[in-house]
């Protein structure tokens, strides 16, 4: 697909792009304060920078083909993020995994979907026929109710498999969609 797409999103077109270098530190931000909440991501809320990037952004992370980091930002801050990968090798290959953290100061403005909707087509031009979430926190109800708004359905429930930071065990759930309407 390239590096560089508008994505429209009402009222706004958020311009999504190919994570470099010099936006890990704007992804950092984000990353971490997302993770420290303990509410969406199993990510450890100590994780550092080094694994946070070799998980979310390294194309080669030890020595497979790893996540393919994006941007969204709003001049030349990073506001939103995303990581697409394989959800397994070889046999399963063909089916895309993704995570979307946006800015705590840019919540709510379209900026989720937009990444979502560049993520379906850009896992689609990598060759994926579908895409799966394997671990969508049952509290975080804003994104299940994006993600299923976006085609994706709940096809199973691991119970009490995260440990929520007010919550306690709450369980997961693995969503699923087909990419054919995806657009190229």
């Amino acid at each position: 697909m390239g590096s560089l797409a508008r994505v429209e999103s009402a009222p706004r077109q958020w311009t999504v792009s190919n994570a470099t270098e010099a936006d890990f530190q704007g992804i950092w931000e984000i990353f971490s304060d997302v993770v420290q909440a303990g509410d969406t991501y199993s990510y450890a809320p100590d994780t550092d920078y080094e694994l946070a990037m070799d998980v979310w952004v390294r194309h080669k992370a030890h020595g497979y083909d790893g996540a393919h980091g994006f941007v969204v930002k709003d001049g030349d801050k990073v506001v939103g993020t995303y990581s697409l990968r394989h959800n397994h090798y070889g046999l399963g290959s063909h089916v895309a995994n993704a995570a979307y953290m946006v800015h705590k100061d840019y919540r709510g403005q379209g900026i989720a979907r937009a990444m979502c909707l560049h993520s379906l087509t850009e896992a689609k031009y990598r060759g994926c026929l579908s895409m799966q979430f394997n671990y969508v926190v049952s509290t975080n109800t804003s994104a299940i109710e994006l993600w299923q708004s976006m085609g994706f359905k709940i096809i199973g429930i691991s119970p009490k498999s995260f440990r929520h930071s007010q919550h306690g065990l709450v369980d997961i759930y693995i969503m699923h969609r087909f990419l054919d309407d995806a657009a190229l």
